[in-house]
């Protein structure tokens, strides 16, 4: 039990988390833990500053939160504050993982799925130093407030990594495929394409050609596509960006044209998957945020504090990376919205131009940069040779009225490894995913 004082705000959010990390190097076991931690993150607002307090002595919340109050000013009218106005009173306590818990699943099993998979990245003799990996996760959240609210929901996610060198004469590639899911026996279903797209690359190794350079038409698969609506839109859509600097604030006009008509970008902590929070580390619910709307900036992402100062409303953005650290405003699933096209009928009037197929990394805000892995030529219209593509780059809002084909159905990403960073929080679990997106022109190097 809790005791809130008057004339203050004030939460207090705990995780109870549960992980586990099983790696094979070079096809022997080098790693198997299991971790379990739980801690407890506190806030106290009076109106004029914030007082924070993180604690593993989860049996004595209370006495830390006291100590909170006692450098804290009481307020009297606390409640009529802008951002404390802002903050929910939800009481709701989801269990979507209780029955499927990747606690319940014994570290041999899960070692075993991994080492059914590692003959995949030493199939050919080209491979060598091989990395495997299985990582899982499941959190159990609670959230409390002086204002009544009282939230529980628990967070899972389970996926397989697998890393390997390719050389083969001058020929050079770094290969990589991973999977994610939420439930630890969906995942197994999953790993049947770990090996037809080792294949693929070692194929891509050694055919593929270099690029000639330039500006040409291309096709991002919904991987590249989520990729390109997180970091170089997404972060851009994180309103505690703009609260300084008033030349952003300008330029994110809401209403204002920025892309294609056909271009919307959506934003929800509802969807299952590596993103999913339905209720943010402010206690306020998930909703659909709409970011782009037929190509018109349509929304920005808040916590309390930033849509207060913008006198906007909450959108469930605000999150931390655990509960060390005080919520910052961060993506959950940033997805591209499907069009009415199909994947030929996008490349069939392109008569020289590139597909995207995996990535690397990617980078941007003003300007995006992304790195593919696997790429393809596209020649009247067909998929052609592999092609080595260092980088594509562009001017965002630019290329967000260049987009001109959609196709009609979308992918949803989930990854266990890797995750967003912003500032010293990494690595944040987010989902991202769209459809095929064709973009008429696009600095190819």
């Amino acid at each position: 039990m809790i005791n809130f004082k008057k004339d203050f705000y004030a939460d207090v959010r705990i995780e109870d988390r549960f992980s586990t990390d099983v790696r094979f190097l070079n096809g022997k076991l080098s790693e198997s833990k299991e971790r379990l931690e739980k801690r407890a993150f506190l806030r106290v607002y009076d109106g004029k500053m914030w007082y924070y307090s993180s604690t593993t002595d989860t049996e004595h919340i209370q006495k830390a939160l006291d100590e909170l109050y006692e450098v804290a000013e009481p307020n009297p009218d606390i409640e009529n504050d802008p951002v404390v106005k802002r903050f929910e009173r939800n009481k709701d306590h989801l269990r979507s993982f209780k029955d499927n818990s990747v606690r319940n699943i014994s570290i041999s099993e899960k070692t075993e799925l991994l080492k059914s998979l590692a003959p995949v990245t030493s199939m050919e003799e080209c491979m060598s130093m091989p990395i495997g990996k299985y990582l899982d996760r499941n959190s159990l959240y609670e959230f409390k407030s002086s204002l009544g609210a009282d939230i529980s929901y628990d967070y899972q996610t389970c996926g397989v990594v697998l890393f390997c060198d390719m050389v083969e004469g001058e020929k050079k590639f770094s290969a990589m495929w991973q999977e994610g899911d939420t439930d630890f026996n969906s995942l197994k279903t999953k790993t049947e394409s770990a090996e037809s797209e080792f294949k693929e690359q070692v194929e891509f190794m050694r055919n593929s050609v270099p690029v000639e350079e330039g500006d040409y038409p291309v096709v991002l698969s919904p991987l590249a596509a989520g990729i390109f609506a997180h970091e170089s839109f997404g972060h851009k859509s994180e309103s505690d960006f703009m609260l300084s600097d008033e030349s952003m604030k300008k330029e994110w006009e809401l209403g204002k044209q920025i892309g294609s008509p056909i271009l919307t970008i959506s934003e929800c902590g509802e969807i299952p998957g590596t993103g999913y929070t339905p209720y943010d580390d402010d206690g306020t619910k998930a909703r659909k945020n709409y970011l782009i709307k037929d190509g018109m900036l349509a929304g920005r992402l808040h916590s309390a504090v930033t849509a207060a100062a913008l006198e906007e409303g909450v959108t469930g953005n605000a999150r931390a990376v655990d509960c060390t650290y005080e919520p910052l405003v961060r993506m959950t699933t940033t997805y591209i919205e499907a069009g009415n096209e199909s994947f030929e009928s996008l490349i069939a009037p392109i008569k020289k131009g590139y597909y995207i197929k995996t990535i690397k990394h990617g980078s941007g805000m003003s300007t995006f940069t992304i790195a593919p892995s696997v790429s393809y030529e596209i020649t009247d219209g067909k998929l052609g040779r592999p092609v080595q593509i260092s980088v594509i780059t562009g001017n965002v809002f630019e290329t967000l009225g260049l987009i001109d084909g959609l196709s009609d159905t979308i992918e949803l990403k989930s990854f266990v490894s890797g995750g967003c960073g912003k500032m010293e929080q990494f690595p944040l679990p987010v989902g991202f995913g769209g459809p095929y997106v064709r973009v008429s022109k696009i600095k190819v190097q």
